[in-house]
């Protein structure tokens, strides 16, 4: 790609990782353009992130990716212990929550990151946009009236920029802003996307290792390849084939000749880190950016996700819909809190300190006494997620809240509604606001909740009042 001149555009993404590609998917069908860059030549081909969690099921249910997912991944093997060559007995590493009409996603998916990207991608592509591989930023400075960003294409005019550029982010470098943190283990780690037509694929296979420290070979659904993680505690890994082959020989019953491909691998060191804001002037950080974690609980992707789609809506908000700047404030105000509760919750995982349990699917999470949460009614105060349930017409709610727009649900009450105030109903209007009736629903209890684009209650009462402050707060009147 080639500029000869300043090209302008909605929203600057830097990164075509699961976060910039889940940023772009949401502007795309808010009628936002992005323009996403991307250094590499082609989308990552590695497996790293490969547990998609509950919540962030939901949030690609309401990308419309969800069917592509489900198709393509599955759910995680039990594990297999191995020892001397032998197996040990099955231990099962998660915790695994049936489905629920509240809670449809029940237990983490299994998918390997390249293949949850290339559906990302794919949907994007669908909406109308794309994506310029091989484009790097060399510079990037910003004004009370936009972004310019100089790329080694030519330099682009944005009223926004969106570091997705992972944890050696370019963009933070630029912005000097400082991750502050710690090193979660000390011996470095080799990931490697590899074939073994030996070995099963019916479980999760977990070699101690000893001293030398742990191996697991995880099968990885959809594909007939298996992702190895490899613990060292001297030396530093090899991450050529040849020294992914002899790692997996060293500490398993197999040979280096069974390993028949290697197709991906990489070598890190766990760590835990923040950084110190997740703002600079209209320049945002999402994603590992933003924060790093040890994969252990299958946080980070998860995290980073979710980090879009709350930036998503919001900038939506001010460039389409005249809310005032101010909205954004609250993009740092809510997922940092989020951010330091998964690190610290992925540090205890990785030190054997805590299970990988009902914590780990973030759907308990979310943005009470937030700047945007107010009031409570029934069973949920705002800042809850918004839970999903049956209707009569065999839709569910989530059908209700999928796209771009806020819902206004009453439930078991027209308190406030009938007749609707002509003020009222402008106002929702003006947000974009479809309003729905249901029955009474144990998940919600009784009264009205405002549910906000990203699938949170904004605002919750028995009856109207105060409704109208909570749309000003989104959408200047």
């Amino acid at each position: 790609m080639e500029l000869n001149s300043v090209k302008e555009t909605g929203i600057l993404i830097v990164g075509a990782g699961p976060t910039g590609l889940a940023l772009a998917c949401d502007l795309a069908r808010r009628g936002v353009h992005a323009h996403v860059v991307e250094q590499s030549p082609d989308l990552f081909p590695g497996s790293r992130g490969k547990g998609i969690q509950p919540r962030t099921m939901e949030v690609f249910d309401d990308l419309g990716v969800v069917d592509a997912v489900l198709a393509s991944g599955g759910p995680a093997p039990v594990g297999m212990v191995w020892q001397d060559g032998t197996r040990q007995g099955e231990h099962d590493m998660f915790e695994r929550p049936e489905a629920t009409a509240a809670a449809p996603y029940g237990e983490p998916w299994l998918l390997p990151q390249w293949r949850t990207q290339q559906i990302l991608h794919a949907r994007l592509t669908e909406l109308g946009g794309e994506v310029s591989f091989g484009v790097a930023l060399n510079g990037l400075t910003q004004d009370e009236h936009g972004v310019t960003a100089e790329l080694s294409a030519g330099t682009v005019r944005a009223a926004y920029a969106v570091a997705a550029d992972g944890g050696r982010s370019t963009v933070r470098r630029i912005l000097g802003i400082a991750m502050t943190g710690e090193t979660v283990d000390p011996a470095p780690m080799l990931v490697a996307d590899v074939r073994i037509p030996a070995l099963d694929r019916l479980n999760w296979h977990v070699f101690p290792g000893g001293e030398a420290g742990f191996l697991s070979v995880c099968p990885l659904p959809g594909t007939d390849d298996f992702q190895i993680v490899g613990q060292f505690t001297e030396g530093e890994p090899d991450i050529s084939p040849a020294g992914v082959r002899e790692l997996i020989a060293a500490r398993t019953h197999l040979t280096a000749a069974d390993v028949t491909e290697v197709l991906w691998s990489s070598d890190f060191r766990p760590r835990a880190a923040m950084a110190d804001r997740f703002r600079e002037g209209r320049v945002f950080l999402a994603g590992d950016a933003a924060h790093v974690h040890s994969p252990a609980g299958g946080q980070g992707l998860n995290t980073s996700v979710q980090d879009a789609y709350n930036l998503g809506w919001k900038l939506g908000q001010v460039l389409r819909h005249g809310a005032p700047e101010s909205l954004l404030d609250s993009y740092e105000q809510e997922r940092e809190p989020v951010a330091a509760e998964m690190l610290g919750l992925s540090t205890r995982i990785h030190r054997g300190e805590q299970r990988r349990g009902a914590a780990t699917m973030q759907l308990g999470l979310g943005y009470r006494g937030g700047p945007l949460a107010m009031g409570s009614a029934g069973a949920l105060e705002a800042g809850d997620r918004a839970p999903d349930g049956p209707l009569p017409d065999g839709r569910r709610l989530f059908d209700l809240f999928r796209g771009p727009h806020f819902t206004l649900l009453a439930v078991g009450t027209d308190i406030g509604l009938e007749p609707l105030d002509a003020e009222l109903e402008a106002e929702l209007e003006r947000a974009q606001a479809h309003v729905h009736r249901i029955d009474a629903y144990e998940p919600y209890g009784k009264g009205l909740f405002l549910v906000r684009p990203d699938g949170y209650v904004g605002w919750a009462g028995e009856d109207t009042t105060g409704l109208t402050d909570f749309l000003e707060r989104v959408r200047c009147r």
